[in-house]
């Protein structure tokens, strides 16, 4: 259970990364959105490495 509540967690943050991301331009926020995308790649890996 606190893996779902953690995993969770992560994704609104992540998600949230990408939104901050696209409100300005420059680097940061390109950051932000490369960080936010390879932080939902991680939790999708991790939930296919679950059910293979």
């Amino acid at each position: 259970m606190r893996v779902f509540i953690l995993k969770g967690l992560l994704f609104v943050f992540f998600v949230g990364l990408i939104i901050w991301g696209q409100r300005a331009v420059g680097y940061l926020h390109l950051g932000a959105q490369l960080a936010g995308l390879a932080g939902l790649l991680g939790l999708l890996y991790s939930y296919n490495k679950t059910y293979q």
